[in-house]
Order: structure tokens, then sequence, then C-alpha cells
């Protein structure tokens, strides 16, 4: 069930509760592509970071260690030993990703593993389907994500088949949730927006699947090619046509002031893998922007990454030692960055929950955005 609690302008504070556990909005879900944080991060130690929600890759585990293993194995959240809800994105941005070995039909896209180029089918019952043995708290449909800047006939044909294959998932999500085998005959089913930068395509679709009534709706294919000022643009002109009482999900998006921007805009489910990716290459997030560890400057710098930051890496160590550590190539430097950086995205998400449960989300957005040197927009 989910219930807003709060709303300021268009953004809202919001609580959702799932068999899984309950995640209260906006929320900024960590990404662990393959059940695993890339960084050397364990399921436990996401506690201790603030993480609410783990975000799992649908196609890469279907082709490693395969979907059917890990539902031998109890599920996902079992798999990796994670005791909050986890979200399965659909396969279909890896279709995207993948798109000089795709060939996409009516009944769904025939492409090649990037592992040992073996031939894979994916439609909207087989994603269901892989996403019905992960187990995981919320499944995302099967869309195509085209390119944000794709001409507009190309745009056209792809959304109306989207919705079509929409269509699909909800029938098969229903059929698989009944089956007495199923791990999680709760699971939600998040639909996806689509249409590049068309205001009146990205319109449409959102009156199209809102009729449909699903448990969420997503903004997806942005971030893909666009600039910011065309990505707020389309939020701002669509998110007024997704249903208010449902959770509204900006899917791989984006910096912290990115986050900031699209809360007002009315969004409140966020995954990036801004943190740990930047982390993994010795850039750590402030308060007053991003610091790049590898520079010479640090070489001295006893302070925290962040002064008053209560993560593991700013608890215990200084910048001169995390560069030390970057620059001598140990696994330790690129594991402290990226727990600061989960660390500082779900802090920055309960700060905007309080901004917004005590009225002051407005004030707090211009401070927090003059603090990162980006103006309010």
């Amino acid at each position: 069930m989910y219930k807003v609690l709060k709303r300021e302008g268009r953004a809202k504070r919001a609580r959702l509760e799932t068999v899984h556990g309950v995640i209260e909005t906006p929320v900024f879900m960590n990404v662990g592509t393959v059940a695993a944080i890339k960084g050397a991060v364990s399921s436990p130690e996401l506690h201790e970071l603030g993480t609410q929600v783990e975000l799992c890759n649908t196609y890469h585990l279907h082709v490693r260690p395969g979907d059917t293993i890990v539902k031998q194995l109890g599920g996902v959240r079992k798999f990796m030993n994670w005791d909050g809800p986890v979200l399965t994105d659909s396969g279909g941005f890896q279709v995207f990703s993948l798109a000089q070995l795709r060939k996409i039909k009516e009944e769904g896209v025939t492409f090649q593993s990037h592992i040992d180029g073996h031939r894979i089918f994916m439609g909207p019952e087989e994603s269901m389907q892989i996403q019905s043995n992960l187990g995981s708290t919320i499944a995302m449909a099967f869309d195509e994500c085209p390119n944000a800047l794709a001409e507009r006939k190309y745009v056209e044909d792809s959304v109306a088949r989207t919705t079509r294959w929409l269509v699909r998932c909800k029938a098969e999500m229903k059929r698989l949730n009944s089956l007495p085998d199923t791990i999680n005959p709760h699971q939600l089913l998040f639909g996806i927006n689509q249409g590049a930068i068309f205001d009146d395509i990205r319109i449409q679709h959102a009156k199209d699947i809102s009729e449909l009534d699903l448990d969420g709706y997503a903004v997806g294919g942005l971030a893909v090619g666009e600039t910011h000022e065309q990505m707020y643009h389309v939020l701002d002109e669509v998110v007024p046509y997704l249903p208010s009482d449902k959770p509204t999900y900006l899917m791989g998006v984006g910096t912290p002031a990115n986050i900031i921007e699209s809360v007002a805009r009315g969004i409140d489910f966020f995954d990036c893998v801004y943190p740990s990716r930047n982390g993994r290459h010795g850039h750590v997030y402030t308060n007053e922007g991003h610091l790049n560890l590898f520079n010479k400057k640090f070489e001295l710098d006893t302070r925290p990454i962040m002064e008053g930051c209560g993560c593991p890496a700013c608890r215990n160590h200084t910048r001169a030692y995390i560069r030390h550590l970057l620059k001598a190539n140990e696994m330790l430097g690129m594991r402290l960055c990226v727990m600061h950086n989960l660390y500082y995205y779900n802090h920055l998400m309960t700060e905007i929950r309080e901004a917004l449960d005590e009225g002051r989300f407005a004030e707090y957005r211009v401070r927090k955005l003059a603090g990162l040197g980006v103006p309010c927009t």
C-alpha cells in the first residue's frame, strides 16, 4: 500500500508498504547489478549505509548464474542475504544498450549475451518469468528504451509496442503470482513511460498506461543523451499525467542535483550507478560538490572526505590515507569511497524526507543546490 504523507508543490513525501518491508520515499535505490554492490560492499553493510532498497538487474542475473538457479536458492534476497525490498529492472535497458546486437519483433527481442555471444530471446512473458524466479519485491515491465534523441516515427512505433507489451506483462504477472511455487506471490508491477523528448507522445503514453492501474509508474528513457534541461522539461510535462497516488520512479538518475530537482517535480524513487561507479574511480560526493581524491592536493589532507559525515570512511580515515590507497591500487581505497558515496546519497534522501515532513523543502532545495554550486531551475 502506498500512502502520500505530505505534499509541497509537486514534491511528495510518501510511504510504500511491501511484503518485504516499508519504503520511505523519496528513496534512492542502491544498484546491485549482479546481486552485489560493485566496490566490495556486502548486503549486511548496506544497513549501516542507510540503504532501503537494492536494485538488481534481470538480464545480468538471467545470463549468470541463471534465474532458475537463483530460484532454487530461495530467490535473490536470500541469495545475497538482503532482508529488505528489492526492485528488479526488466532487461529492457540492456536491449537498448546492446543495440548493435538486437532484433526487435512484436513477440519480443532477440539479442546476444555479452558474456559468450549466445542468442537470447526476451519478451514480456520471459521478463516477468525471470523476475518471478528472482522473487523481487517490485518487478519492472518489459519495454524498449529508445534513444532520447531518436526520430519521431521510431519513437511512436516503439512506444505503441511498449504499451502492448505492458498489457502482456500485467497478465503474465497475475498468472505467475497465482502459482503455488512462486517465491513472492505479492510481487508488484511498475509500468514505464517512454516517448523520448516528445511531449505529446510522453503525455499520451502516460494517460494510456495510467488506465492499467498498476502498482507504480516509472519515467524511463532519460539520462540517455538529452540535456538536464530537456530531462526536467519532460518531467514537468509528463508527471502530472501519472497517478499522484502511486509511486513515481525516475530510472537511472542521477546526480544529487538531479535528484533534488526531480523530487520537486513529483518523483519519489531513484536509482543510479554514479555513487558506486564514481567511487571506484576515487570520485566522492560532498555538500560542496564532488572531489577527485587522486588529486595531489589531498596528499597531506588529514580531514575526512566530508566533515560531519557518519559513514565508515569518514569516521575512521583521512583523505590522505584514502588517496594513498587509491594510488597504491588497494581495493580498500575503492571500497571506502563507494561506502561514503552510498551513505551520502542515502543520507541526502533522509534530508529530503525530513525537509518535506517539516514543510521546508523549497528552502532546503535552494540552499542545498547553492552549496553544490548548481542553480535552482
